[in-house]
């Protein structure tokens, strides 16, 4: 196993009656992580819940708190989304961060659909393009190209077009894939590819090889391009918990286990494994997922429900990843 780049993703939880507490703390262990060393941090952005319902809001506060580390959304979901909008905010967080954004995107009907398209759009929602057309509408407002003649703003005129230019961010976008037509997808369109520890198993019940056939998917269609893969696994090393939290540790993955041994639902959706253990014994797993091997980089996934000492500890454990690698 070689991990040149180790980034990790955060829920950004937060209890309802004090949603700063926690994005606070959700900061805090950005800040951390630069201090760590990880290459990158990303945030889930969720809606209808107590979690991070603006990426682009919020790491723009990050940016302000770190220098280095990069900053990733995983993943925005573009049927919720004004293209235009949303460019402007991307590119000025992209800009207030001096080019370390990562943007995450996802296609398709959002959810909540039937509850919040009356709220969203005007007019029939149900008649409204969710596909991978929206997000190549968000692509070209991203190059800033001349949206028109020149218009008149206070002293003066200019060219209307996105502002602020971030030629740089283009290189920086992300599909979330999971099946094989989103890994095409991303390849074909020169996005670099997010998967995670949930996948579609569309011809084969094996986690991994599910994977790994997204995977070639994707390298083919990118034809040699330069497109980056990040893999995402829930690993929580147990090296400097507490007696009393490796116990909990070990009781969240033995109550998550069942859903690894089969497909799930109708989609036959995989689970993989949580790596819950000593450092080393994560390490040795790792070293055996085939799919960790054919990706760029590793992404830590954080889960849900534990609180920013425990995100502290794992983080401060899972660094040592680098040099076990």
């Amino acid at each position: 196993m070689t991990i040149s780049k180790l980034s990790f993703l955060i829920p950004g939880n937060y209890a309802e009656n004090d949603p700063h507490t926690g994005l606070e703390a959700t900061l805090r262990i950005i800040e951390l992580g630069e201090a760590l060393g990880y290459h990158g941090a990303w945030v889930r952005q969720r809606h209808l819940e107590h979690g991070i319902s603006s990426a682009a809001v919020f790491l723009a506060a990050a940016s302000q708190r770190t220098r280095r580390i990069e900053l990733g959304s995983a993943v925005i979901q573009i049927g919720y989304e004004s293209p235009f909008r949303l460019a402007e905010d991307l590119a000025m967080a992209e800009a207030l961060s001096a080019g370390r954004l990562n943007v995450g995107l996802s296609a398709g009907p959002p959810q909540h659909l039937d509850l919040l398209g009356p709220l969203v759009f005007d007019g029939d929602y149900r008649s409204f393009d969710f596909s991978h057309r929206r997000i190549a509408r968000l692509v070209e407002l991203l190059r800033a190209e001349p949206l028109g003649e020149p218009i008149a703003i206070p002293g003066g005129k200019a060219v209307p077009r996105v502002q602020p230019g971030v030629p740089g961010l283009l290189d920086r976008l992300w599909y979330g894939g999971g099946s094989l037509k989103s890994a095409e997808w991303a390849g074909a369109n020169g996005f670099n590819l997010l998967v995670g520890n949930v996948t579609s198993g569309e011809g084969t019940d094996d986690f991994v090889t599910a994977q790994l056939n997204q995977i070639a998917v994707y390298r083919a269609q990118a034809r040699g391009a330069s497109g980056r893969i990040a893999l995402g696994r829930v690993i929580v090393p147990l090296d400097s918990a507490s007696r009393t939290t490796r116990e909990r540790y070990l009781a969240y993955a033995q109550s998550r286990h069942a859903r690894t041994l089969q497909p799930n639902g109708d989609k036959r959706t995989l689970f993989a494994p949580d790596l819950v253990g000593t450092l080393a014994d994560i390490a040795e797993r790792l070293t055996a997922d085939a799919a960790v091997a054919a990706a760029d980089e590793l992404r830590l996934e954080l889960p849900y429900e534990f609180d920013e000492a425990d995100y502290a500890q794992i983080l401060t454990d899972a660094i040592g990843l680098l040099t076990k690698s």
